[in-house]
């Protein structure tokens, strides 16, 4: 049985990286958020 985290960069960088973030509209909405929080790092 695999473990449940399977660490993949490039999966990591499709499903939760900036370019697929700023896609949709929901995830602009997220960086925003993120931005107007203050945050050093708006996603991975």
């Amino acid at each position: 049985m695999k473990r449940t985290y399977q660490p993949s960069r490039i999966k990591r960088k499709r499903t939760h990286g900036f370019l697929a973030r700023s896609r949709s509209a929901s995830g602009r909405k997220i960086l925003k958020n993120r931005r107007r929080k203050g945050r050093w790092k708006l996603s991975v």
